[in-house]
């Protein structure tokens, strides 16, 4: 069982910045992959980052050239660094890992963090 406690949420206004993280319970080396997502009021759920195991990071259209995702495998650690922020970036973020254990594959989410941005 793996555990994630995101943290970093909160209210900016529109061309502000956040970092999001999220604390990961298990080693990093653990893991396949680490991802962003966020959800807004009446929205899918979207993929925002995405960093696998290759070292590879993806991200959502929406979101390039202005969020950088980052890991820090000492401190078992993952960042979303969040910058030039607009209203349509609001929504609750969740970061999220996986993990093949034992010939299984296990899906980990924490509780999510809101970010708000005004206009």
């Amino acid at each position: 069982q793996v555990q994630l406690v995101e943290s970093g949420g909160g209210s900016v206004q529109a061309g502000g910045s956040l970092r999001l993280s999220c604390a990961v319970s298990a080693s990093m080396h653990s893991l396949n992959a680490m991802k962003w997502f966020r959800r807004a009021p009446g929205n899918q759920r979207e993929l925002v980052a995405a960093f696998r195991s290759g070292g590879s990071t993806n991200y959502g259209d929406s979101v390039k050239g202005r969020f950088t995702m980052s890991v820090d495998n000492a401190k078992n650690m993952v960042y979303l660094q969040m910058n030039s922020l607009k209203p349509e970036d609001t929504a609750v973020y969740y970061c999220n890992v996986d993990q093949y254990y034992n010939g299984y594959h296990y899906d980990y989410w924490g509780q999510g963090t809101q970010v708000t941005v005004s206009s």
